[in-house]
């Protein structure tokens, strides 16, 4: 199984239940191609960079999805068919998960140990310590 991030903005002329029973519709949509949706993240209405389709706000909603690509592939064809999705994008994260889990174990192999003493710390041991008049 392979994990993706899939985000999504929708026009912000829906109601809050028409965009619930969207992203329903979209976890079905995944559930039917074996895949399971993980989190869904529903960021709410914000605005957007520049104008799209005479919009200047959506609705953005982040999915994670555990699953292949031809649940990915079903949900992109329904929301280029969907007139109310702007746009979309899906991302395959778990390339990236492995490269970072590999970039943490060889910086924890690098670091040095706890019990690691300096010699520095060493040669102040050997030295009689000094008397101060005040």
């Amino acid at each position: 199984m392979r994990n993706y991030e899939v985000v999504f903005v929708a026009a912000p002329t829906l109601t809050s239940e028409e965009l619930d029973s969207f992203i329903s519709h979209a976890q079905s949509v995944v559930e039917s191609k074996n895949g399971k949706v993980v989190k869904v993240d529903n960021w709410g209405k914000k605005s957007l960079a520049y104008k799209i389709k005479r919009f200047r706000e959506g609705y953005y909603v982040v999915l994670s999805i555990e699953g292949d690509g031809s649940a990915i592939a079903e949900l992109e064809r329904r929301f280029r068919v969907t007139d109310y999705i702007i746009r979309f994008i899906s991302v395959r994260v778990d390339e990236d998960l492995k490269r970072s889990e590999k970039i943490k174990a060889a910086r924890r192999k690098k670091a040095p140990k706890q019990g690691f003493e300096s010699p520095i710390s060493a040669e102040n041991e050997q030295m009689p310590p000094m008397e101060l008049d005040l």
